[in-house]
């Protein structure tokens, strides 16, 4: 029997790989859909205090995701963990980048505060070889260097209002600032997911962010929480189910597809950011983030390539180096 492309065994894994992958790519871009959904409705609510948001978002979201487990006959187990001041450091550095990027959120256009979150997988890159020890090629360092051009361009608008008086009673300067931080932190983040995914279920990891997040929150109480509108609330409260729901779906996402395939698919969030922000906000993009956006895009989607490519040259090398027999 051939082994060939004519084989209906082949064909028939080359069609299962092929479905699972495109199902793999519509969970995601639903994942990105509900993710842009609860930036809308945090955008929406106003200027609320960063901490309440971070509650509302965390503690609202740990909902869906019990009954997600729940049905899945996983929640006896979820919690389970050996290491958790590891979930608790994780959920610290979590809940800071959280909280600076709702900040930027509520005073950003809804495009560029999409837009800027972008540099995280850039600046992973970066602190995998500062803090992991990561061999990183001349090729992934240029695509950080170019993208990291594009989000100066995007931010350059604001870093020149630095040099004037009003600076500091601008929100928009503020704003930036928090999001650029917020993605450096973010970074940080990944890193520990990345440590915690080696020994660590899926599901543990996004319930004991959700609940460490919620709990930590809660400190930020006594430093101006605000009485909410029945509208504020009800905005809140959607962002954190649409939080936990998206999370549902991205995980779904990765399971039926390889990363490389489904990942590139993030940046349909700056299509359906410039749109949303335009049709409920009335925000117009600049052509500053445009620019930048697409600059930002180009070097994340190389890195990914460029992972994939290496992925698959270590996989041929371990394969090389097995006996034969």
């Amino acid at each position: 029997m051939t082994a060939g492309p004519g084989n209906p065994a082949v064909a028939a894994s080359n069609h299962a790989v092929g479905h699972n992958a495109l199902t793999g790519i519509m969970l995601k871009v639903m994942s990105v859909a509900v993710f842009v959904a609860m930036s809308t409705c945090i955008k929406a609510a106003g200027i609320v205090p960063a901490g309440q948001i971070v509650f509302f978002r965390s503690f609202f979201a740990i909902f869906p995701i019990i009954a997600f487990l729940a049905f899945k006959g996983k929640l006896a187990t979820a919690f389970t963990t050996k290491r958790p001041l590891n979930h608790i450091a994780r959920g610290l550095v979590g809940v800071c980048a959280m909280g600076l990027t709702f900040f930027a959120l509520t005073r950003l256009p809804l495009p560029e505060a999409i837009t800027l979150n972008y540099a995280q997988p850039l600046l992973v890159v970066v602190f995998s070889s500062i803090f992991l020890g990561e061999a990183i090629r001349v090729y992934r360092w240029s695509a950080v260097a170019v993208g990291l051009v594009g989000v100066l361009i995007i931010s350059w608008p604001e870093l020149t209002l630095l040099t004037s008086d009003e600076a500091l009673d601008d929100q928009e300067v503020l704003g930036v600032a928090a999001a650029l931080v917020a993605a450096a932190i973010s970074a940080i983040a990944m890193l520990l997911v990345r440590n915690l995914v080696q020994s660590e279920r899926t599901a543990t990891i996004v319930l004991w962010f959700s609940v460490t997040a919620s709990v930590m929150s809660l400190l930020s109480l006594p430093f101006g929480w605000q009485v909410l509108t029945p509208l504020q609330a009800g905005l809140l409260v959607t962002a954190g189910f649409c939080g936990g729901l998206g999370q549902i779906l991205m995980t779904a996402a990765y399971r039926h597809a390889e990363a490389s395939v489904v990942a590139p698919f993030e940046y349909t969030s700056m299509i359906l950011g410039v749109v949303v922000g335009y049709l409920v906000f009335g925000d117009v993009a600049s052509i500053n983030t445009l620019i930048g956006g697409v600059i930002v895009v180009a070097a994340g989607l190389f890195i990914i390539w460029r992972e994939r490519q290496l992925g698959l040259e270590r996989t041929r090398t371990r394969k090389a180096a097995l006996p034969e027999g």
